[in-house]
């Protein structure tokens, strides 16, 4: 039972709990901890029927809702402890297209949220964000830069309920994410698409990104930012890689151009943050530009990230190879001919927690 047990006995939403993420923290949260219920709030029937037969027997209650209905969600938030909101809009081209619908569920959705919360007196609400959300550029980066702003500020009105972020990179296997969609590519048409080859991201397990999660819940005070420390990958290494052990000789890789709001990298802390960012063993903590009484107290002796760099972004932090990328891919099972899950065998992920350790980290 981890030190810090916060979930015992307690209430939990999750808002979008019936993606990757949410099916993990699910996972995490009753492997590692005793809450009596966890509330999954999301807008699909057919994801909770699916959710509701993998987790049968546990202490999971289904709620049919979406975040953009204030009186639902405040309904739903009754007798809550805990709120970890994971619902979003958030494939960059489809904001593009649908902005005012990314608006309303990315940030009056969590206005909403942030509501709910606090007339329902819950202790804490941990709202996860995005690389994307710094120096945004496209749509979805705006409307999550604004909702992280929402969630710092609003710590200023209420000394009971806390709120933080999490923000994090890409996860391996979420829906719509560039490996499931390289094997599918590669299972139908014998071809990738790639829009450029000079394009990085940073990666991330999602059992990691649940960790980071679960630690931000534990470690905060409120008004923070949480980011990982992770490495990234070439995108052009990424689909070289998945073309040697699922392709063929008549593979195609194919160039098609950089789609509307994408970028050429990602940053996780920008040079303006990196003043006010806290470096701890395997994570930053960006502190609040606002004033909220207490953060400063509670990380008093904690040190600074000192570095040359001027931001943080996935092409200055530790690249992975293809050698290093084949071991990620093997360990979530993305080279099995069923893909990931075709099989229960567990492998030792000490490598991968290693990754981000380089000698030079930050210099």
């Amino acid at each position: 039972m981890p030190k810090h047990n916060i979930f015992n006995k307690s209430v939990i939403l999750i808002t979008g709990g019936t993606g990757s993420w949410g099916n993990e923290l699910v996972t995490q949260l009753l492997s590692k901890y005793n809450p009596k219920e966890i509330r999954i709030y999301s807008r699909g029937e057919h994801k909770q029927v699916e959710m509701k037969r993998r987790f049968q027997g546990q202490p999971l209650k289904y709620i049919i809702g979406d975040v953009r209905n204030r009186d639902r969600l405040i309904a739903s938030t009754s007798g809550v402890d805990y709120i970890f909101h994971l619902a979003a809009l958030k494939h960059v081209p489809i904001c593009e297209e649908n902005p005012w619908e990314a608006v309303q569920t990315n940030i009056m959705g969590t206005q909403n949220v942030i509501d709910a919360a606090l007339l329902n007196k819950v202790k804490k609400v941990i709202d996860i964000s995005t690389d994307k959300a710094v120096d945004p550029f496209n749509l979805y980066g705006v409307t999550k830069s604004c909702g992280e702003k929402l969630v710092v500020a609003a710590n200023l009105a209420s000394d009971s309920t806390k709120f933080v972020c999490v923000r994090g990179g890409n996860v391996m296997g979420t829906n719509g994410s560039v490996i499931p969609l390289f094997r599918e590519q590669l299972k139908r048409l014998n071809e990738i698409t790639i829009t450029d080859p000079r394009m990085s991201r940073f990666l991330m397990r999602v059992q990691d990104a649940i960790s980071l999660l679960l630690f931000a819940s534990t470690e905060s005070y409120g008004g923070e930012i949480f980011v990982m420390k992770m490495p990234a990958c070439k995108i052009s290494n990424l689909a070289e890689v998945m073309v040697k052990k699922l392709g063929n000789k008549k593979t195609k890789v194919k160039t098609i151009g950089i789609r509307p709001g994408e970028k050429l990298y990602e940053v996780l802390v920008s040079k303006y943050e990196m003043p006010n960012t806290l470096e701890l063993k395997d994570y930053f903590v960006i502190l609040p530009q606002i004033k909220i009484e207490g953060v400063g107290e509670h990380y008093k002796g904690k040190k600074f990230f000192k570095t040359v760099l001027d931001e943080f972004n996935s092409n200055n932090t530790y690249i992975m190879s293809k050698k290093e990328i084949l071991s990620l891919l093997k360990i979530d099972g993305w080279l099995k001919k069923n893909g990931p899950g075709s099989d229960l065998t567990s492998i030792d992920t000490k490598f991968i927690k290693n990754l981000s350790k380089s000698e030079g980290w930050g210099k």
